[in-house]
Order: C-alpha cells, then structure tokens, then sequence
C-alpha cells in the first residue's frame, strides 16, 4: 500500500508539471541561499578565527587599522607603508609584550606573496614541512601548500620575483630565488604565501656592492603577543609621536563582520520570504489538488479508500514536493559555494570549498520539510470531511 500511495503522489505532482516545478524552484532556491549563506559565513568565521589566533596586536604603519589587518594577517590587502625595524624593535621591549613576529614583503611571484619572516612564523600557524627543509640564506624560499600545488613548484626551483602584489611588469632577474623546502597544509594564510629570510626582501632592491645601513631597515608590521591586557591601551600612547600605529584584529575583524552580517541578514531575510511563498505554492498546490479530484477521491472512497489513506496520499505529495525542494536547495548552495570558491581563489588564494553539510544546514532542511508538511496537512484536512453521495451527484 505504501509503494502505491507514493507512486499516485508522484503521478499526481507529474500531472500538474507547471505548479509542481514553481513549488519546487521557489522552496529550493529560498533554502538554496540560506544554505549558501550559512557555508559562506562558516568559512569566513573560521578563516578570520583561525589566522588571527595567538595575535593580539599588529604593528604597522599608520592608516586604517582593518587594512593594516587584512594586510599583514590575512594577505588580501595592499600594506599601509613601512616601518622602521629599529622602532618596531622597541616596541617589542615593552615589558607588555611577549613576543612579536616581523613581516617584510613588497614583490611577489605569478601573484602570491613573497614574504620576508622568522622561523617562528611557520611554528605560530602549526605549519610542518612536506620537504625540504626552512629557509637559511637570503633568496632562499620555503614554499606554502597551496602556492607549490598552484604554481608547481618543487624543493630545486628557481624563480625571480616581481615587485608589487600582483604586477609581472618589473621583474627583478639579477635575483634568483630558490626553493628548499614545501609545507604541508595547514588551512592557515601560510599555505598561500612564499616565505622567505627578510635580508631577501632588502637585498632585492639593492645594487650589487650596496652596503645596507641597519639603522634604515624597514619592515612591513610585526605581530604582537601581549604579555599583559593592559598593552592594548598602553602601547598606543606610546606610538603617538612616530609613524607607527597598533590595530587588534580581534575588535577589527569583530567589526568588519558585524557589517558583513548586515548584507547577509537581508539576503536571509528575503530568502526566508522566498520559502514561504514556496509554502504558500504548496498550500495551494494540495487545496488546488482536492478542489480539482474531489471526484476521483470520491471514487476512491467508495472503493474502499479510508479517510485516512487519503489525507496521507495528499500528505504525501506535500512532503515529496517539500523533500525534493529541500535537497534542491542543498544542491544550489553547494553549486553556489564552486563557483564563490573559484572567485576567492583566483582573487585572494584562500581555499573555502570545504562543503561538508553543517548542522544548521540539517537543521534548516528539517524546518523547510516539516513546515512543508504542514502547508500540506492544512487543506488535505478537508479530504476527511468529503461528502461521497454529493460529490458523486454533481458529477
């Protein structure tokens, strides 16, 4: 009997193509985009959760504080100039700072970073190496997971660098950069940069026979840990009369994805519209269905069809066309996700194609099949208040 109830709901959605198709695309693209927006958001939070971890302050030069973050923890960003190593230094001998990182970049390779670094660098972000081994000598590069999968690069490669981010334009060929190591992945913006010692960064730009004065030697930022909360108020009056500036990626990146959370609330705000249209189509797909087979149902009745068999079949076709919108849904979001992953990588290096189901994405197909349901069970009631013999007489 049950094979046979859900064979008649299939015919009976089949029969009605075009309302079946307009229930089915209006529920799928309403769970469609809460879906897709509920990855989006899993992927940013736990890339900007991940990269700022352990990094309380960064140190650059003054400008806005979000693109000196977004420049020198997430590498998406042009810097806001250079700093004095010998300054930064300083700062890093505060007795409320514990430790410090220094950054140093300016060119790149085929459009990933060349950045200039510590050892400890690699340690802070967990990275371990595939092989090779790190750094030791000026120009030579411990490639990122992600940028030797890109590019192809292996522990022996030689490359020159191009100065600026992206640009291939002035490419310095008096320097040879050389790969000896290759990281695992680490799912950390490590994995989309090429490291380097700093001296590779300074002796890039510098004639052959240049003597460099360590006095003058700049770098890009240095990332802070603090050894006491009271760093965050006290290190910024310290810097009030130079060219430095501190920001903290926690209060920054809390920012920027509060204003990020007010696109996506009126996107999930206008998907949540779609899906109850997509409800109200299926309200009056299964009203629509009664009005239309009231004969047909009749029949069934008198042929031994319970009231209850009935209220199931229309049931049923609810909950068909509610499953198939759902999983439809499911399947937009993630072909959604492909084509966002492609735009993000190719514009920033970062990899957010992990599209495994989240717990809110089941929690969000069970509301959309059982509010389905519902939407269906509504006006199937009135298959359990049918007159046969009036029914039958009008026909």
């Amino acid at each position: 009997m049950k094979l046979s109830l859900h064979y008649q709901a299939w015919r009976n959605l089949r029969a009605k193509p075009l309302q079946t198709a307009l229930s089915l695309a209006l529920l799928g693209f309403g769970v469609g985009m809460v879906s897709l927006m509920l990855l989006t958001e899993k992927q940013v939070n736990d890339a900007f959760e991940r990269n700022i971890k352990d990094i309380d302050l960064v140190l650059g030069a003054k400008g806005s504080p979000l693109q000196l973050i977004l420049a020198n923890v997430y590498h998406i960003d042009a810097p806001t100039g250079n700093i004095n190593q010998r300054a930064a230094e300083k700062v890093l001998k505060h007795p409320y700072i514990d430790s410090g990182i220094p950054l140093a970049y300016g060119d790149n390779h085929e459009g990933y970073r060349i950045v200039g670094t510590e050892h400890s660098y690699v340690a802070h972000y967990g990275a371990t190496l595939a092989e090779g081994q790190l750094w030791a000598a000026p120009y030579e590069v411990t490639a990122g997971a992600r940028v030797a999968e890109n590019l192809g690069l292996h522990v022996g490669d030689t490359f020159f660098s191009a100065h600026g981010l992206k640009d291939q334009t002035d490419i310095h060929t008096n320097k040879t950069f050389t790969v000896v190591g290759i990281l695992e992945p680490s799912g950390s913006v490590v994995d989309q940069l090429l490291l380097t010692p700093m001296e590779s960064i300074w002796y890039v730009h510098m004639e052959d026979g240049e003597v460099l004065d360590p006095e003058t030697r700049e770098i890009t930022a240095m990332l802070l840990k603090k050894r006491n909360p009271l760093a965050v108020l006290t290190i910024p009056n310290t810097l009030r009369d130079t060219n430095m500036q501190v920001a903290l990626p926690a209060i920054e990146v809390n920012r920027m994805t509060q204003q990020f959370g007010l696109g996506t609330s009126a996107l999930r705000a206008i998907a949540m519209l779609i899906m109850a249209l997509s409800f109200a189509s299926i309200f009056i797909s299964v009203l629509d269905n009664i009005r239309a087979r009231r004969h047909e149902l009749a029949l069934m009745r008198t042929m031994g069809g319970t009231p209850g068999t009935l209220y199931r079949l229309l049931l049923l076709e609810g909950g068909l066309l509610s499953v198939a919108g759902t999983v439809l849904g499911l399947v937009l979001s993630r072909v959604g996700m492909t084509v966002l992953s492609q735009v993000v990588e190719a514009q920033f290096h970062y990899d957010v194609a992990a599209m495994g189901i989240l717990g809110s994405e089941w929690a969000l197909a069970g509301a959309a099949i059982l509010v389905g349901l519902l939407a269906s069970a509504i006006p199937a009631r009135r298959s359990l208040r049918l007159d046969i013999s009036r029914t039958l007489s009008e026909a």
